[in-house]
């Protein structure tokens, strides 16, 4: 039998070029999360397969990678982090002081049907207010991720947040007559309204009750483009009123252009009850970038009491997708601070002490050592590969003096140095 040399199917290796530009992505949303005071947090990857399977009629609980362990747990790799927030929510609730602003970056596994921009894999950004019943956790979480995008390289040009209440939807459906029971379930069809075919949604709406009239009026209420035009339509419900204040502050915050009002966007997981929100291309190429919204019931579902909560998760792969596509990626080579390289195996010895002092320098210098015993033509070439800033020739000649040959790979010059003062000051 032949090792496949491949990643399982929807998953990826991360070479080290692979790696720089994720650590590049990761570093963008660990500087913005902490710039508006969240903290970090982590769970395992692996959680009891009822976390996920509570929400009935979820496509989420149809995507998961689970199993039975060797003991019979029903175990399953977590497709998304939020249920994992609120297991770790309730296990110290009383411990813990509310308001909460966390965040995580956690690998996630759903048995999807891959398209572009979506693998079985991926890693996201997830960030959550929880404990904050007002619309300014909604200012805070939307002006992060805004913020972010903008780190990026993007701006309005490129991106937009779309923005709904799932309130006002259920508004929607009442006033077309839909019994409140079946809300949740049409909502997460109308999730999938860019996934598939008009005549498929129909189908869809159809198995869950609504009549043709009901399909089309629907219909006519999702190519509505304003909140104006749904207040004329259903009177002042409260979710518009909510929005409109939503978008009068981002406004304020001189972050309006970015977003929009959009009333298809509903989120297909079951558990959001409020504001919900998507991350869209300008050029509608690529499927949402990030989504989110108001989750207040969440803990409610899994025993505990309501808790106002507001989030979002921003995954790795289509972000960097659309940067791909605008030219936007960042040319991340490698880089160290000095490449030593020892003339032949008679200075490997020393070469690892002056490593050693570079690297335990208040300074703490990246250094490597060319221990490959190349020529030096093809050292230095290793040297500008490596990005080094200055090689660190230890020559036969220079060494019984007591000096080092310090080559500035930038401009090309070399100098002479006594080592004892190099390794006092490198600068």
């Amino acid at each position: 039998m032949t090792l496949s040399l491949q990643p399982v199917k929807g998953t990826r290796d991360f070479y080290p070029a692979e790696m720089r530009l994720r650590n590049w992505l990761f570093g963008i949303w660990r500087e913005t999360a902490r710039q508006f005071g969240f903290e970090e947090y982590d769970a395992c990857v692996l959680e009891h397969e009822e976390l996920y399977v509570r929400k009935a009629g979820d496509e989420i609980t149809e995507q998961l990678y689970n199993f039975d362990d060797k003991s019979g747990r029903k175990l399953a790799l977590r497709p998304e982090m939020t249920p994992s927030l609120a297991r770790l929510l309730l296990a110290r609730k009383n411990a813990l002081t509310f308001p909460l602003r966390w965040f995580s970056i956690p690998q996630c596994f759903r048995y999807e049907r891959m398209t572009r921009g979506r693998k079985r894999e991926h890693f996201q950004w997830n960030l959550d207010v929880v404990g904050q019943a007002d619309l300014v956790a909604e200012v805070e979480v939307l002006s992060a991720l805004i913020l972010a995008l903008e780190r990026m390289g993007l701006s309005a040009q490129d991106v937009r947040v779309h923005v709904n209440d799932r309130r006002l939807v259920g508004a929607v459906l009442t006033h077309l007559g839909v019994p409140e029971e079946r809300h949740l379930p049409v909502m997460v069809a109308m999730d999938k309204r860019d996934k598939i075919s008009p005549e498929a949604l129909a189908a869809l709406l159809t198995e869950h009750g609504l009549s043709a009239r009901q399909i089309a009026d629907l219909a006519a209420f999702l190519a509505m483009g304003s909140l104006a035009d749904v207040r004329a339509a259903l009177g002042n419900v409260p979710a518009v009123a909510s929005l409109e204040r939503l978008f009068t502050l981002l406004g304020q915050l001189g972050l309006g252009a970015y977003a929009r009002f959009d009333i298809a966007v509903v989120r297909g997981l079951s558990y959001y009850t409020g504001t919900v929100f998507e991350v869209r291309d300008t050029g509608a190429n690529l499927r949402a970038i990030c989504g989110g919204g108001r989750y207040d019931s969440l803990l409610s579902a899994f025993g505990g009491d309501p808790v106002p909560a507001i989030g979002f998760g921003f995954g790795d792969v289509v972000i960097l997708e659309l940067l791909a596509d605008l030219g936007r990626l960042p040319q991340l080579a490698p880089s160290v601070d000095y490449l030593v390289i020892p003339f032949s195996k008679a200075q490997f010895d020393q070469a690892l002490q002056v490593a050693q002092g570079l690297r335990s320098h208040a300074g703490r210098y990246r250094c490597e050592v060319d221990f490959s015993g190349r020529k030096l033509k093809r050292a230095l070439e290793r040297a500008d590969e490596v990005g080094a800033r200055k090689a660190v020739l230890l020559m036969p000649d220079e060494l019984a003096q007591g000096q080092v040959v310090l080559r500035d790979m930038a401009a090309r010059q070399e100098t002479r140095v006594p080592l004892a003062a190099f390794l006092a000051a490198p600068g």
